[in-house]
């Protein structure tokens, strides 16, 4: 589903829930008022790669990407980022995963990052990524993951309130870390919600800073 579109060169945001579509647009408008924003929505992609991982849904997630318009391509699932990531040189565009900025900021922040997910098919690709980052920078790290328990059906029901509350209430819990990351676009309103005094990482609004600055590249 295309929920906004633009001729012009923007920015293709890809999401698996249409629940992302508002809170990409809110931090536009926050902070890029005038960015020209291009909402796909899959939900299959997700329940694809859940069933039969990641790389499965590579092809129709390129046919997808192809037909979007030019530009670079945000992708705000953490579950499918790395396969869409390795489409690029077939796409001719640039694709970023939003979780990569807020990856990148973790490694800097301390060795000890604690990941937070709701869904258990995003940990292995999160960590991964953390893991690439910090060979990237030359950085050594300890990765440990938490699984949310409640919160991906909370989600799922539309009970946004109740999955933050959970992911916060983890957040809080965690001990003997430098840095949480929150590993899932979904669970970013839970970082305004802890009391740790451990910095708390999300996604969406690193991840569409670095996106936009590359639909300004030549």
């Amino acid at each position: 589903m295309v929920t906004a579109c633009s001729a012009a060169r923007g920015l293709t945001l890809l999401h698996t829930s249409p629940a992302h579509v508002p809170v990409f647009d809110a931090l536009r408008d926050r902070h890029h008022p005038g960015a020209a924003l291009r909402h796909l929505v899959a939900p299959e992609l997700l329940d694809r790669a859940r069933a039969n991982g990641p790389r499965s849904v590579a092809p129709a997630l390129l046919e997808l990407l192809a037909g979007a318009g030019p530009g670079p391509v945000l992708v705000t699932c953490s579950t499918i980022g790395a396969t869409a990531e390795a489409l690029a040189p077939a796409l001719g565009a640039p694709v970023l995963r939003v979780d990569r900025p807020m990856a990148a900021a973790a490694v800097r922040t301390g060795p000890r990052i604690a990941v937070l997910a709701a869904l258990g098919s995003t940990l292995a690709p999160t960590t991964e990524l953390i893991a690439q980052e910090a060979d990237g920078h030359g950085l050594p790290v300890s990765v440990t993951t938490h699984l949310v328990a409640g919160a991906w059906e909370s989600f799922e029901a539309g009970d946004t309130a109740r999955c933050l509350a959970r992911v916060a209430e983890a957040a809080d819990a965690v001990t003997g870390a430098d840095v949480i990351v929150l590993a899932q676009a979904s669970m970013a309103g839970a970082a305004g919600l802890t009391t740790t005094g451990i910095p708390v990482l999300a996604s969406p609004a690193p991840g569409l800073a670095a996106a936009l600055a590359l639909t300004a590249e030549p």
